[in-house]
């Protein structure tokens, strides 16, 4: 059925299912980041501080935050919770359950950390900041770098997908891990302690086949809420909470709880969640003085060689040596030509480099470090789409 008299409910999934499309949540992302920066750059930009520094929440729950901290905090934990779900799918059913076919992207991720932190840290070496400075582009943008795949590349093989999906879920485990230890400026051991008691109830309940949303929608919230409060960033909840969910369906089961969740969940992730954060975190003064600065500044610059050249270097070089030292397998269908060019697109930083910006930084220094950041992304993201369009086309011919 279609035209005026179609039902609602095909309408609105068919509208989720268009959410779901990589090439859909990339093009949301580059809208909302335009916006942030049209915004902060006009007459209103008054407005827009406004509401962005506006705080609301409960405060005997260490809950009276600001807008723009509601969705570092609370949007991006649903973003990490979805690619926790991700993740553990593809390590315990998908591409990635063989070992030696998982360790490739994690010694790619792994690469990818290593190599910007030390070219950052050297680039930047002994200006004020570049001590947690560093950390910022150690991170690739899942939805970024995935939608710029789907954008120029419909012709590679799955298994490049796979890769880089790994690759910056894997990384961007490990930049909340940085975040968790760099960045916890308090320990509540109690608050921890309940964060540690909620999620193992999570996995119990996950384990004795409890499906009511009832019980686990509360669950999460006290989970995100224990892992605020106990000073540990609170995406830390998301991820942890993803891991511990059940992929593997039950006999009679149409579908395990994982799968179900990552459907319903990751229109709103790509719609709602990612771009939000986005609004608010990319809104920063952009002017000719402020571009020179990141090109003509240690700090911003490092952080923009440490995206550009470094994860280039550091993915590449790390899969490289995880294949020749036979630690980690190549899939067949991928030549090196096409990890290089993934490689590339692994200095798309974005959402949480922008995210450890934030944490990182306060003052000039956060604006021009952000500004290295978007132009980094720019940057990779426009190299890695022209190599992943020639080599769209060398598949292309093959097939």
């Amino acid at each position: 059925m279609s035209g005026p008299n179609r039902p609602a409910k095909a309408v609105v999934a068919d509208f989720a299912r268009y959410l779901r499309t990589e090439t859909t949540g990339g093009l949301i992302l580059l809208g909302a980041t335009a916006i942030a920066l049209l915004w902060a750059n006009s007459p209103f930009d008054d407005i827009y501080r406004a509401i962005r520094d506006f705080r609301l929440g409960p405060e005997f729950l260490h809950l009276n935050l600001t807008i723009g901290d509601w969705a570092k905090d609370g949007l991006l934990a649903l973003f990490f919770f979805v690619a926790g779900l991700e993740l553990k799918r593809e390590l315990v059913v998908g591409e990635l359950s063989r070992f030696k076919q998982a360790i490739l992207p994690v010694a790619a991720a792994i690469g990818g950390m290593i190599v910007p932190a030390l070219v950052a840290l050297s680039v930047g070496w002994g200006t004020p900041g570049i001590e947690r400075a560093w950390a910022i582009p150690v991170a690739t943008d899942i939805a970024f770098a995935l939608g710029v795949l789907a954008l120029t590349a419909s012709n590679l093989p799955s298994s490049a997908r796979v890769f880089l999906l790994s690759l910056a879920v894997v990384d961007d485990l490990g930049a909340i891990l940085v975040i968790a230890i760099l960045f916890t400026a308090k320990f509540d051991l109690v608050a921890a302690g309940v964060a540690v008691v909620a999620l193992a109830l999570y996995a119990y309940l996950q384990h004795r086949r409890v499906r009511s949303a009832w019980i686990y929608v509360p669950l999460a919230l006290i989970t995100w809420v224990a892992v605020h409060s106990a000073g540990i960033h609170a995406t830390i909840a998301g991820v942890a909470l993803g891991l511990l969910t059940r992929v593997r369906a039950d006999e009679g089961e149409e579908h395990a709880p994982a799968i179900r969740l990552e459907h319903r969940l990751q229109p709103w992730s790509a719609a709602v969640a990612v771009p939000l954060f986005a609004l608010f975190a990319a809104g920063i003064k952009v002017d000719g003085e402020s571009l020179g600065a990141v090109f003509t500044t240690a700090l911003p610059l490092a952080v923009l060689i440490g995206l550009v050249g470094g994860k280039l270097v550091g993915i590449f070089g790390a899969a490289l040596l995880a294949v020749k030292f036979k630690l980690a397998e190549k899939p067949r269908d991928m030549g090196w030509r096409d990890i290089g060019a993934l490689s590339m697109l692994g200095g798309v930083g974005f959402t949480v480099s922008l995210l450890i910006a934030d944490l990182a930084l306060d003052g000039e220094a956060v604006e021009l470090a952000k500004a290295a950041v978007l132009i980094a992304s720019a940057v990779a993201s426009l190299a890695g789409a022209a190599l992943l369009f020639h080599r769209n086309r060398v598949h292309a011919r093959e097939d």
